[in-house]
């Protein structure tokens, strides 16, 4: 497996009911343009590929938010990480040097203007870039989620809810995929509970750390930096 087959691979499973598959596909009224699937498989290879040889610790999250990963195709980024709009990160950080990011989210769907202007922003991917860069390590630390995809209320694309049981287990072999990229990874890191209890159900051995979203941006960086303590 190498990024161009993972990337293939991901972009043609067709997404369940209530789910966006951030690499096919156009959604009118989230989508800014008819090649935005594109744009965001293109950022994900990048990134995967920046990291092929550098990757030592895998972080693995929930799943994409529709202020994230959604729109920038990049585990726990978004977009406005990507557009520079961030004082400790570039695209260049996240993708390589000499690459360009786009934004993919529609302005017109977005509620406030800082979104319109500068596209959506995430506080989880702001601390964990955050602390990706303090440490000086963002090519030694990859991103990915339990479940690939954008899972959402059926009434809302720019909603997050938590993935079923059943749709983890349907896509499980994606992770199994994602892995095979990164076979020098010495160590795996769920980050939260639903990502805790995937891995552990697929006898992943991994090390658990708090999710920094609804509160728990301390703790969070306390628990990764021990870990990151052991490694680096």
């Amino acid at each position: 497996m190498n990024p161009d087959e993972f990337v293939t691979y991901i972009s043609g499973i067709e997404a369940p009911a209530a789910v966006a598959n951030p690499y096919s596909g156009f959604r009118e009224g989230c989508d800014a343009f008819d090649g935005a699937s594109a744009a965001r498989s293109s950022q994900l290879w990048h990134y995967l590929n920046h990291r092929l040889d550098t990757a030592r610790i895998l972080l693995i999250a929930e799943a994409p938010g529709y202020q994230g990963a959604r729109f920038s195709g990049i585990a726990m980024t978004c977009e406005r990480t990507l557009l520079g709009h961030r004082v400790n990160v570039t695209a260049q950080d996240v993708l390589g040097e000499g690459i360009q990011a786009a934004r993919t989210s529609d302005a017109l769907a977005c509620r406030f203007a800082a979104q319109r202007i500068r596209g959506f922003a995430e506080p989880t991917a702001a601390i964990v870039w955050g602390e990706l860069m303090r440490r000086g390590i963002s090519r030694e630390v990859v991103l990915w989620n339990a479940f690939p995809f954008h899972p959402h209320r059926p009434d809302n694309p720019l909603s997050n809810r938590k993935p079923t049981e059943q749709e983890l287990a349907d896509h499980r072999q994606v992770l199994e995929r994602f892995r095979e990229l990164f076979p020098a990874v010495q160590q795996v890191v769920a980050v939260g509970d639903v990502a805790r209890d995937f891995l552990a159900g697929q006898n992943v051995a991994a090390e658990h750390v708090r999710h920094p979203a609804n509160g728990g941006a301390v703790l969070f960086r306390e628990t990764i930096n021990q870990i990151f303590d052991q490694h680096f």
